[in-house]
């Protein structure tokens, strides 16, 4: 599927969801950790390792495969996209009998799997976020308490974003709710480092490349959020794409309101089979007096839903950017959980937006 977010605008140096496969850095200047990657397969012995890149690394893939081989172990490339740190290759793996993977580009999240070894490179980077930082002063000029957020990449530069707002007046938070593994981080789906300081700030600054996840922050937060891009060396808001995307939900669930017949979706992919949610919700709409349907995805597409005609509106338990990034590409609403709750009687549209739309 190419891109599945549907942006021609690159948004993040190699994530899949967020850069149409577009790298915005050469992958050079990512830590990749080489020596640390032999010296693990030397240790644990691997014979078949399983390589797994995000779209803007995998041309380092055939040079990183060739190292796994000077190490003593067969090397195996994953080829299919790679969509976050909940996209693990476990199951390819199990199937190709490797004995360990390799992740790239992201940090491990907090559920274990523990099927098979993995090792994360998490590919940072040490790129000076000073220049950005400074040209997102004049879009802080309102608001005196800031949040500060990034992904893993420049985490270790936060340090440096903290102090630049610092000098200019700006009380600074970051925030550590301890279900990621950095304080400041987030991810595409979990915005709870953010969620945790949104009482104490009135604004967050999003340092990094793109509008994914700022925007994701603002639909989490509803505080204005404002990206500070150390790429481009430029600072912008994401107030107008976030409120874009509110009203194109509150359409979906007025629509959805009424469907009669509900398909709830389970993801497949290892870090989003969230069985015991769906089997909730189906039984929330059921209550509710909806029929209901469970659907497995791997691939939520939307060809895939059009070969279920009676089903009217649909449930996403899997990742929640599917439905909140790429409702313009479906025919039928593609609801999030918390949406679901809204169609049911469960939460009303005030309390969404007061409390987001990500898990607590």
């Amino acid at each position: 599927m190419d891109n599945p977010m549907g942006r021609v605008e690159p948004q993040h140096p190699f994530c899949y969801y967020c850069s149409g496969g577009q790298p915005r850095l050469k992958s050079s200047a990512f830590e990749l950790e080489e020596e640390r990657l032999k010296v693990e397969i030397i240790k644990r012995g691997a014979k078949r390792v399983l390589l797994q890149l995000p779209e803007g690394l995998k041309l380092q893939g055939a040079r990183l495969a060739s190292l796994v081989e000077e190490a003593g172990a067969l090397a195996i490339v994953a080829a299919d996209p790679c969509y976050g740190a909940c996209d693990l290759a476990i199951d390819e793996a199990e199937a190709l009998g490797a004995d360990l993977l390799v992740h790239f580009g992201h940090s491990p999240m907090s559920k274990e799997l523990g099927r098979i070894p993995v090792i994360h490179v998490e590919a940072k980077t040490e790129l000076s976020t000073k220049k950005a930082l400074e040209k997102a002063l004049p879009l802080l000029a309102s608001w005196k308490c800031i949040g500060l957020v990034t992904t893993v990449q420049h985490v270790d530069m936060l340090g440096e974003a903290k102090n630049t707002l610092l000098k200019s007046g700006k009380v600074v938070s970051v925030g550590d709710s301890g279900h990621l593994k950095y304080a400041g981080q987030i991810i595409g789906c979990d915005y709870s480092n953010a969620m945790a300081i949104r009482k104490d700030v009135a604004a967050f600054v999003f340092v990094g490349g793109g509008r994914f996840h700022a925007v994701g922050v603002e639909l989490a937060t509803s505080k204005p959020t404002v990206v500070a891009d150390p790429y481009e060396q430029r600072a912008y808001s994401v107030d107008a794409e976030a409120q874009r995307i509110r009203k194109q939900r509150w359409a979906s669930i007025q629509k959805a309101i009424q469907s009669k017949h509900f398909g709830v979706l389970i993801g497949l992919r290892t870090g989003q089979q969230r069985v015991e949610i769906a089997l909730r919700i189906r039984g929330t709409l059921t209550k509710a007096g909806k029929q209901t349907t469970l659907l497995a995805v791997r691939e939520l597409t939307p060809d895939s839903l059009m070969e279920f005609p009676s089903i009217d509106a649909y449930v996403n338990t899997a990742c929640p950017r599917t439905s909140l990034d790429d409702a313009v590409k479906f025919q039928k609403p593609v609801l999030t959980v918390k949406e679901a709750l809204v169609v049911a009687g469960e939460l009303k549209w005030e309390q969404l937006l007061k409390k987001g739309w990500f898990e607590d």
